[in-house]
């Protein structure tokens, strides 16, 4: 008889430190077995640049805005995370859910999609979600043992300056948006709780 996996859990954490925030996910996924619970960690970041397994070595800002560039071992270049960007962790066991690592990455894709409507979409080679051409939320995960962790950044109301120093998701000249100036009214908080409901609701139904 199969094993009854657990409901995903929303964790709320506010304003987080990068750094501490990666050693608690480090940990949580280094410790968990296969009866831990999926979770999925709400947060925003102090400003900070974090620079993926695909970025250059030394890759970073064109100029020093005394933003810290840190690396990390999620898939990607380098990304801004700020205030007023929801971030969502995905502390998900992928193997136990039979659920791919591609087939993973288009859930979190379109949950944003599911989320901003028809305008959002996808680009080809090019992870993350785009209206009009302007990048509104990035990804990257790492999955080890089966067991996914990082995710997804949505912009919301955020100062996008940061990203002027760096060339998003290593791509010259990409343009960057934010939900507030597509037109939603929701809060960090609110696009928050919807983003994850919306993820929960594709991984518990996969």
């Amino acid at each position: 008889m199969a094993a009854v996996i657990e409901r995903v859990r929303v964790v709320h954490l506010g304003l987080s430190p990068y750094e501490s925030t990666l050693k608690a996910m480090r940990e949580f996924t280094s410790n968990r077995n296969a009866d831990s619970a999926d979770e999925l960690w709400l947060l925003e970041h102090p400003p900070v640049y974090t620079r993926g397994l695909a970025a250059a070595a030394g890759f970073g800002p064109k100029a020093d805005n005394g933003i810290p560039v840190i690396q990390v071992e999620r898939g990607g270049e380098i990304t801004y995370h700020g205030p007023g960007q929801v971030v969502l962790y995905t502390l998900v066991d992928l193997a136990r859910r039979g659920i791919k690592v591609k087939q993973f990455v288009a859930m979190l894709e379109q949950s944003v999609i599911d989320l901003l409507g028809s305008r959002a979409e996808r680009k080809p080679g090019a992870p993350g979600v785009y209206v009009a051409g302007a990048k509104v939320a990035a990804l990257g995960i790492r999955v080890t043992r089966g067991c996914a962790f990082h995710g997804l950044a949505l912009n919301v109301d955020m100062d996008l300056a940061p990203f002027e120093a760096i060339d998003p998701c290593g791509q010259p000249g990409l343009r960057v948006t934010q939900t507030r100036d597509l037109g939603f009214e929701f809060s960090v908080d609110a696009a928050g709780a919807q983003l994850a409901a919306l993820l929960i609701e594709r991984i518990e139904h996969a």
